[in-house]
């Protein structure tokens, strides 16, 4: 049993000023989102993890180095999001990217090496989903702590699911906060 995927959604994003000053670079920002049907059933079910671990791989092969490509650079900063739509759980969604068959496609695309930060919720279709972003490689990195909203106008629609991965190139657009842990050597 494969993935039914209604449609692919691709997203760059570039900021190139902020608060009135040049960024360096410019930022960029890559989405790329899968709408598929929820592939379990409406019903009450216990086990997720094994459906999620046969689908994880193709799903993660779908968006993850599409979303690598889509930035056109290297990646700084990631996350990843589920918004399942009416007739599922947030559960469902939660199986199919908190699954390292799906993560480690995208992290290995990515050159990371951290968890992947991750959002996921229910949805109505256009519902907006803030996803988090954090270093690849250290996720203390606090210049690179972000959230990132995205929306599907038409998606998810009842027994979909919207399955993404982000990517950034830097982290946010002049962040100038201390280094993590900073706090503490100046007591």
């Amino acid at each position: 049993m494969g993935i039914q995927v209604r449609k692919i959604v691709k997203l760059l994003e570039e900021t190139r000023m902020e608060n009135g000053q040049p960024v360096p670079g410019p930022h960029r920002v890559a989405f790329v989102g899968a709408v598929i049907a929820n592939p379990y059933p409406s019903e009450y079910v216990q086990d997720l993890v094994t459906l999620a671990d046969a689908l994880g791989e193709e799903i993660g092969r779908l968006i993850g180095p599409p979303c690598v490509e889509l930035l056109g650079g290297e990646v700084e900063a990631f996350g990843k999001a589920a918004l399942v739509g009416i007739d599922g759980e947030v559960e469902h969604g939660s199986a199919l990217i908190h699954n390292l068959r799906f993560g480690n496609v995208f992290r290995n695309a990515a050159g990371g090496t951290e968890l992947l930060p991750a959002a996921e919720k229910t949805g109505l279709p256009g519902s907006p989903i803030d996803i988090p972003l954090k270093h690849k490689l250290d996720a203390k990195t606090r210049s690179h702590h972000q959230t990132v909203t995205f929306q599907v106008a038409d998606a998810p629609r009842p027994r979909e699911i919207l399955v993404a991965c982000v990517a950034a190139n830097a982290g946010r657009p002049l962040a100038r906060l201390a280094v993590f842990g900073a706090e503490t050597k100046n007591n």
